[in-house]
Order: structure tokens, then C-alpha cells, then sequence
């Protein structure tokens, strides 16, 4: 049976974005030292979770049936075990000194003003390769904010390049969830989606590796002269790590592979016992908590809030306003960057929009090739830009709380570039003459 759509089931959500945006919003404009970062974010995601089992229907034991249900999705439970595994590969390999012997080691390679260009250019390898952003994220973000701090780069610039880059392979690659879920709701070949895709893509990541290049100086120049000390076997894990990801190796096979090749370097260079390995790799479990614990609220609050019908009416909203192959495309982008905002997820977000995708693109003859094109990418844009995403929060995570998601998005220069590109390219298409001369249904 189709839900029927009603605004009433976003409410929550609402609630949700309303009270953690808010207050970050509040608090910093009050004065508050990191003011965006004195509310948790699962204590504003169980609050709008509280007001869903206050507005919606149904007895206590079914909304909570529905809670548990989207807690315990698939792409929800996985994603938190690799938070815990990366938490523990970054934690452990931090304590044996990787994140120094790389950070030292860039510094001595690379000029300080091209260290963010480089970030984006990795991030992008890594993601393309592995075909996750928050993967890449993980693997590059505390080399980043240790590169940032010791060149004396900005922070935002450098996190914005991390993001970008790895942005950019979560979009593109062929064994990406998000390009797996578009192409087969729409359809067609990766091959396909990957060329449509890319020639929107690669423009807008050469445009900001430039940008990058150009504004990626250091605030203050610090000495570049000093000796810096690296230790290469102690980036070995790193080294690992990635080539084992690109071979397609189980994600989860290569994160504890690389935990516990950490943990043998560390003991036997002597930077830690077998009980403080144990006990890093408990630290790096708990430093995940706030993300584990708001990826599970936030899946379960995603599923009432489509029970529901809160997904459903952003789909009939968006439906309502389609006349023609342009705003057929625009309303596909429209419907897959609503959804992502809403449920903070863009796989999810595609595999919601995708039927819907599939039907007006056949109605108004959009090829399968640019709907899975723009499905993924304006999920991907969105999802980059949130503050509430899994991506946002484990980048700003590293950082320990010095830079707000308001400092980083306006320098993302390639999600903003992206969707620059992507409107063009939807404008440049023509509508047959036979659109021209339909009316809407």
C-alpha cells in the first residue's frame, strides 16, 4: 500500500535540524567558545525523535517497531562498524606515531601552498578507488589537520579540500553505493552514468584544484628549514591500508588488518604494550560515539519520518511542479537533494527517489545515463554540504572542535562548482518539439 504524503510526517526532522542548527547558531552569536559543539547532535536527533512518537499514529509498540527497523537498516549498521574500525585504525596508528612520520614526511615533499591541492587530488584517488567518501575521509583527515597545524595552512581551507576530493570519488566511482543504487534504479550501465558523470565532474575539480593552488598559501609562513623527523615504517599501515582498498579488498578486512598492523609496528618499536594497544584500540571506539550513536538515531527517525508519509509528500510536492524534460531533471535533482537533507544519507536518498527518477524521466524522455548522472550527484553535493552528515561531522571530528561546519562550506569550492556545472548541463538540453507542444499531465 503507497503512504500517503502528508508535511506533517517531516515535523520531526524538522525538529531535529531546527534544534541543533539552532542552538550551534545561538550560542555562537552569544559568545559561546565553540558554541556549535555545546549540544550534542543525538540529543537533538532524540528530540525530534520524541516528537515522532508524540505526532505520529500508531500505538507505542508499532512506532518503536518502525524506530528499531530503520536503527537496524543494513547501510545504518555497517556504516557504524566502520566508524569503530576506522576510530581504532586512527587511534592506533596515531599512538605508534603514523600521523607525525606523515605529517613530517609531507612537509618535507611538499611546499606548504600546494599541501591542500594535494589533499584533494589523494582524497579523490582514495575515493574513487574505494568507492567511499567517509573512507577517505578517515584515512586523510588526521594527516590534514596535522599538515594545517604544523605549516600554518588554514584549517577550513585544508578540511574543505579533504572533503572535496573525497566528495568527488564517492560520485564517481563504479563501486560506489551511490553509483551502484543510480544506475540500477535507472536502468543503465555504470559505463554509461561514469562518462555522463565525469564530464561534469573533472571541470569542476580542475577549476578548484586552480582555486586551490592559488589561495592555498599559509596564513603565517612558519620555518620551513627545521628538521622534520619521519620514521617511513610507521607510514607502512597507511601504505597498506590504500593499496589493499584499491584491490577491492572487504573494507572491513582492511581496516583491521591495518589495526593490527599498527599495533605490531607499535610494539615493536616499543611506543606502546600489548595492554595500551588494547586500551587505544578502545579509545578509537569511544571517540566514535557521538557519530555511531547519532547514525543510528538518525536512521531510525528516517524510517518513521517515511512511515509517516513525510518523504512521500516532498516527492508529490516536487511532482506537482514537473511540465517538460528540463524540469523533469530539475525536479529529479530537486526530489534526491530534499531527500538527502532529510534523511542525511545519499545512498538511501537514491534508492528513495530512484522509482520515482526512472518514471518521469521516461515520461518526459530523459535518458536513463542523465538521471542516474544527476541522482548521484546532487545527492553527493548535498551530502558533502550538511552540517549533519556522517562526512561533516567525522571530517570536523579531527579537528577537535577548533572549526565550525559555517567556516568549511563556503569553501567547497567543488560541491558548489558541481552544481554549477550540473545546472548548465541540464539547461544546454532541449526540449524535443513534441514536449514543447504537450501540456503537463
Amino acid at each position: 500500500m503507497k503512504t500517503k504524503g502528508e508535511f506533517k510526517g517531516l515535523i520531526p526532522f524538522i525538529i531535529f535540524v531546527t534544534i541543533y542548527l539552532g542552538s550551534g547558531i545561538i550560542l555562537s552569536m552569544a559568545g559561546v567558545e565553540m558554541g556549535f559543539y555545546q549540544l550534542p547532535a543525538p540529543i537533538a536527533a532524540f528530540a525530534g525523535i520524541i516528537s515522532a512518537f508524540i505526532l505520529f499514529k500508531g500505538s507505542i509498540e508499532e512506532k518503536f517497531k518502525d524506530f528499531i527497523k530503520g536503527c537496524g537498516h543494513e547501510d545504518i549498521i555497517v556504516m557504524c562498524i566502520i566508524y569503530l574500525l576506522a576510530g581504532a585504525f586512527g587511534g592506533v596508528s596515531k599512538a605508534m606515531g603514523g600521523v607525525d612520520s606523515v605529517v613530517n614526511m609531507g612537509l618535507t615533499f611538499i611546499p606548504a601552498h600546494y599541501i591542500p591541492a594535494g589533499l584533494f587530488v589523494i582524497g579523490a584517488f582514495i575515493s574513487t578507488s574505494t568507492g567511499t567518501s567517509v573512507g577517505s575521509i578517515v584515512a586523510i583527515a588526521p594527516v590534514a589537520v596535522g599538515l594545517a597545524e604544523a605549516s600554518g595552512l588554514s584549517m577550513p581551507l585544508t578540511l574543505a579540500a579533504v572533503m572535496g576530493g573525497s566528495m568527488f570519488g564517492d560520485n564517481l566511482s563504479v563501486i560506489s553505493d551511490t553509483t551502484i543504487a543510480a544506475t540500477r534504479t535507472q536502468g543503465v550501465e555504470m559505463r554509461d552514468k561514469f562518462r555522463t558523470n565525469i564530464a561534469l565532474a573533472l571541470p569542476a575539480a580542475i577549476i578548484t584544484i586552480i582555486l586551490l593552488v592559488a589561495f592555498g598559501r599559509p596564513d603565517s609562513m612558519v620555518e620551513m628549514a627545521a628538521s622534520y623527523n619521519y620514521d617511513i615504517v610507521k607510514i607502512v599501515p597507511y601504505i597498506v591500508v590504500l593499496i589493499l582498498a584499491v584491490a577491492g579488498v572487504n573494507v572491513f578486512a582492511v581496516l583491521t588488518g591495518g589495526i593490527l598492523l599498527s599495533g605490531l609496528i607499535g610494539l615493536l618499536k616499543g611506543d606502546f604494550t600489548t595492554l595500551s594497544f588494547a586500551n587505544e584500540i578502545y579509545k578509537g571506539f569511544s571517540g566514535m560515539q557521538e557519530i555511531f550513536l547519532l547514525s543510528l538515531l538518525t536512521g531510525g527517525l528516517a524510517q518513521m519520518v517515511a512511515k509517516a508519509g513525510g518523504i512521500q509528500w516532498l516527492l508529490e510536492s516536487v511532482q506537482k511542479r514537473i511540465t517538460g524534460r528540463r524540469s523533469a531533471q530539475f525536479g529529479v535533482a530537486a526530489l534526491v537533494s530534499l531527500t538527502d537533507a532529510a534523511v542525511a544519507n545519499n545512498t538511501v536518498a537514491i534508492i528513495i527517489n530512484g522509482p520515482l527518477a526512472k518514471e518521469m524521466s521516461e515520461k518526459y524522455n530523459v535518458e536513463g545515463k542523465r538521471s542516474a548522472a544527476l541522482l548521484d550527484i546532487f545527492s553527493c553535493i548535498v551530502q558533502g554540504l550538511i552540517p549533519y552528515g556522517a562526512q561533516m561531522l567525522i571530517l570536523l571530528s579531527f579537528a577537535k572542535g577548533s572549526v565550525t561546519p559555517f567556516e568549511v562550506i563556503p569553501l567547497l569550492w567543488y560541491q558548489h562548482l558541481l552544481a554549477v556545472f550540473a545546472f548548465i548541463y541540464i539547461l544546454k538540453d532541449k526540449e524535443p518539439q513534441s514536449e514543447l507542444n504537450k501540456s503537463p499531465a
